[in-house]
């Protein structure tokens, strides 16, 4: 999720953190949630287009050559690659007064594994406190209706300050093809957590709290190949914006908190398969001599 959440993660639990100093609250206004939900419209029009049949399914494979055989030799060699990502359009749609929007986009590379293998461990979503902690501490699955599911993860995050939230999240899942699947995860509650694992934890209310995460959308995309799977998640994420006067010491925060967040998810994603693959069978647990597509 996440980066679902953190993984839808993620993704990952998937996360875009902006940390300060002395936070003060900080709300969401209407306007800003206006602007993020038009933002996420338009990328998900350009993500329709990149899973019809025929079209590059991941990332990588739009690169210009040079940059693309780059990028599959870092994969190859267990490097998350990764990028921010921005989506174009007037500024006047997207605009999030008071809030900033996190747009990153990573793949990693899973030798040796099946799409089968992959999905058990990123579906295994009460187990996910065990694959991606210490950012999940807490995570279940709370329903389930064929491909679409219902999770919660209590997340935590260390930085400057450390920050923990309980969020909800609805997961869709789609098979494309026997080779491709994608998943769509959207947060449906994030409560950052008043001095929690106490007798006094609480959940802040939304007027409350100081904006370290609004919204988190995950998006995944999962192809395999003869050699193993590649695993591509994107993730949007709303935060409040920088307070005036701080941007000089918060800003390089802001861009490499999502970031790491991302690579963490993807990093643990692929590690937490090939423990389930070497457990299968110790035999497909080397690395392939080359991570290029089929």
């Amino acid at each position: 999720m996440r980066g679902r959440l953190k993984i839808q993660v993620a993704v990952s639990i998937l996360a875009g953190w902006l940390w300060v100093t002395v936070p003060a609250a900080a709300q969401l206004t209407p306007a800003a949630e206006r602007g993020f939900e038009r933002y996420v419209q338009l990328t998900e029009q350009r993500m329709s287009a990149e899973v019809r049949p025929g079209a590059q399914f991941l990332r990588i494979d739009g690169l210009p050559e040079a940059q693309r055989q780059s990028d599959l030799a870092k994969l190859e060699s267990r490097e998350v690659v990764s990028e921010q990502l921005t989506t174009s359009a007037p500024a006047a749609e997207i605009a999030t007064p008071g809030a900033l929007i996190h747009h990153w986009v990573g793949t990693v590379f899973i030798p040796g594994a099946s799409l089968q293998q992959v999905l058990a461990i990123v579906q295994d979503y009460d187990h996910h406190q065990q694959y991606y902690q210490p950012e999940v501490e807490r995570s279940k699955l709370l329903a389930r209706s064929g491909d679409d599911f219902t999770i919660y993860y209590r997340l935590r995050q260390t930085d400057i300050l450390t920050v923990v939230l309980d969020t909800e999240y609805q997961v869709q899942y789609e098979r494309l093809d026997v080779h491709r699947e994608v998943s769509r995860s959207y947060s449906t509650r994030v409560a950052e957590i008043e001095r929690p694992g106490t007798a006094g934890e609480r959940a802040l209310s939304p007027n409350d709290d100081h904006g370290f995460l609004w919204r988190l959308n995950s998006y995944w995309r999962f192809e395999e190949t003869p050699r193993g799977v590649f695993v591509q998640c994107e993730a949007i994420s709303l935060t409040r914006d920088i307070p005036m006067g701080l941007g000089w010491m918060v800003a390089p925060l802001v861009e490499q908190v999502p970031k790491e967040s991302l690579e963490f998810t993807l990093g643990a994603t692929r590690k937490a398969v090939l423990g389930r693959v070497l457990l299968a069978s110790p035999s497909q647990g080397a690395a392939p001599n080359s991570a290029g597509r089929p």
